[in-house]
C-alpha cells in the first residue's frame, strides 16, 4: 500500500491523505519569529523606555489632547504636512544659532558629532519603532533640540528676538507651542536637549538661567506658579520636557508609600455624600495642587486652574505614568480622586465656590464630563498611590455613626438661620417647660 494514502475497497471515498507542511509557508513562520517587534519594541518594558505611543483606549476619549497641533518634536509625528509651517521655523532658528556659535568655533557639523555619540541611547527611549537611519534620526534630534533650546532662550530673554518674529508677534502660537510641547507623542530625551544647551552656551550665558529654569519659565505662561516654587525645582531631572514638568509638582513630602503599608484601601465617595457625613473641603495653601491634605474632618486641596492647557498636561501625565512602569502615579493618584469627588454640575460648582477649582474650561457640566472621562480605563493600585493613607482616613471618618448623626444635626438644624432661629426657639421652649415642671414639684414638695 501507497505509504501515503490508505483507502478501504468498500469505500474509497475514506481515502486519508497525508499533509504535507508547506515550505514557503513554513520560512516565512522562521522569518516573523526571528523578526525583532516594531510597534511595539523589546525596549517598551524597560524603565529607560519612557516615550510612547498614546493607548488607544485613552485615544479615544480625548484623542484631540495627545496630537501635536503646529509643531512635531521627535520621530512619531515627524513629516506630517499639517505642521510643516514650524518645520520651517525651526530650520531658521538653527540658523540663528548656528551663526552665533561661528564666533566661539563651533559649526554646524559640531552639533552632529555632540549628538552622535548618544544616538543609540535616545532611540532606546521610544517604545515604538520608526524608520530612520541613524544620520537621519541624528538630524532630527538636532533640529528639534535646538529650537526648543533656542525658543526658550528667546522667551526669556537671554538672546534677542526678532520685532517681526512671527512666532513672538503672534499671540496664538505661545498658546499651541505651550501645549504641543507636553504631548507624550512629542518629545525628545532631556538628556539630548542638555547635551545642545551646554554646547550652545555663550561665554555670557554661563551665569545665567539653567536649562531646567528656562524650561519652567517658559511653561509659567501658562502655570502662573510663583518665584519660589520655580527656585525649588529648576534642578531636579526628567525623562523628557513633559516628565520634567511633571515631576516639578510632586512635592518631596508626598510620597509614594512603601509595600505593604496600606492594605484593602477603598477610593472615597462624591462630595455630596461626604458632606452629609460631615465631612468639609477648603482650598489648601501649598504651591502643587497634588498636595491634598485631610485634618479633622477636612479634605484640604490647593486651588487649581482647569484650562486647555492644564487639561492636556494632566491627561498626558496621566498617560505617559500609564505606560511607564517605573513611574510614579501622583497625576492618576490626583486625577482618580476628582473623578470620586465630583459626579455632577452641582459638584463643580461647590469646588468653584470653595477656590479650590478655577474654572476656565466652560460650563459646570463640561467640566464634569471632561474630569469623568479623565479617570475612565485609568488603571491605579489604591495600597500604593501617594493618597493611599488620606483614603484610609476619609473612609474611616465617614463609617463613624457620630460623625454622621452630628452632620445630620447641623444639616437639619442650622443649615439656614430660620432654620437655627427655630431650633433656639425650640431649645428655649424646651428649658422654660422643664424650669416650669421642676418648679410646680419644688412648690408640691416644700410648700410654703
Amino acid at each position: 500500500m501507497d505509504s501515503n494514502l490508505t483507502a478501504d475497497e468498500d469505500h474509497p471515498d475514506h481515502a486519508i491523505q497525508i499533509w504535507e507542511v508547506n515550505q514557503d509557508r513554513l520560512a516565512l513562520m522562521q522569518k516573523k519569529i526571528s523578526a525583532a517587534p516594531g510597534i511595539l519594541s523589546k525596549s517598551a518594558g524597560r524603565s529607560s523606555c519612557c516615550i510612547f505611543r498614546v493607548p488607544k483606549s485613552l485615544n479615544d476619549i480625548n484623542g484631540e489632547h495627545y496630537q501635536p497641533r503646529i509643531v512635531s518634536i521627535g520621530p512619531y509625528h515627524h513629516g506630517n504636512p499639517q505642521l510643516a509651517m514650524i518645520e520651517e521655523h525651526k530650520w531658521r532658528f538653527l540658523g540663528i544659532l548656528s551663526k552665533r556659535t561661528e564666533n566661539k568655533g563651533l559649526k554646524l557639523e559640531d552639533y552632529l558629532k555632540a549628538v552622535q555619540p548618544l544616538e543609540a541611547e535616545a532611540r532606546e527611549r521610544y517604545a515604538e519603532g520608526f524608520q530612520f537611519n541613524k544620520d537621519e534620526f541624528i538630524e532630527m534630534l538636532v533640529l528639534d533640540g535646538c529650537f526648543i533650546i533656542e525658543l526658550f532662550r528667546k522667551f526669556e530673554g537671554v538672546v534677542k528676538y526678532e520685532p517681526d518674529d512671527p512666532l513672538f508677534s503672534m499671540s496664538w502660537v505661545l498658546s499651541f507651542l505651550l501645549r504641543d510641547l507636553i504631548r507624550l507623542e512629542n518629545q525628545i530625551p532631556f538628556f539630548i536637549l542638555r547635551r545642545l544647551f551646554e554646547l550652545t552656551q555663550m561665554p555670557d550665558e554661563e551665569s545665567g538661567p539653567s536649562l531646567g529654569r528656562l524650561t519652567l519659565n517658559f511653561f509659567n505662561n501658562a502655570l502662573e506658579r510663583p518665584e519660589e516654587s520655580l527656585d525649588q525645582y529648576s534642578n531636579i531631572d526628567g525623562k523628557h520636557i513633559l516628565d520634567f514638568l511633571r515631576s516639578s509638582f510632586i512635592p518631596p513630602e508626598h510620597k509614594e508609600p512603601k509595600p505593604g503599608k496600606f492594605s484593602n484601601v477603598h477610593v472615597i465617595q462624591c462630595i455630596s455624600d461626604l458632606r452629609r457625613a460631615g465631612i468639609d473641603l477648603k482650598p489648601g495653601k501649598q504651591d502643587s495642587f497634588l498636595a491634598v491634605q485631610f485634618r479633622h474632618g477636612v479634605i484640604e486641596m490647593p486651588t487649581i486652574a482647569l484650562d486647555d492647557f492644564m487639561s492636556s498636561f494632566l491627561l498626558n501625565c496621566v498617560a505617559y505614568e500609564q505606560c511607564h512602569g517605573s513611574s510614579s502615579k501622583h497625576m492618576t493618584t490626583y486625577v482618580t480622586l476628582l473623578d470620586c469627588l465630583i459626579n455632577t454640575a452641582r459638584d463643580i460648582q461647590f469646588l468653584c465656590d470653595r477656590n479650590i477649582i478655577e474654572n476656565y474650561f466652560g460650563t459646570d457640566a463640561e467640566i464634569a464630563r471632561f474630569v469623568n472621562n479623565m479617570g475612565k480605563d485609568v488603571s491605579l493600585d489604591n495600597d500604593m498611590c501617594y493618597l493611599s493613607g488620606l483614603f484610609n482616613e476619609v473612609n474611616q471618618y465617614y463609617r463613624s455613626n457620630w460623625h454622621v448623626t452630628l452632620a445630620s444635626f447641623k444639616n437639619t438644624y442650622f443649615k439656614t438661620p430660620w432654620s437655627f432661629i427655630s431650633a433656639v426657639a425650640a431649645f428655649v421652649l424646651l428649658v422654660l417647660t422643664v424650669l416650669q415642671t421642676l418648679y410646680t414639684i419644688l412648690s408640691y414638695v416644700n410648700p410654703k
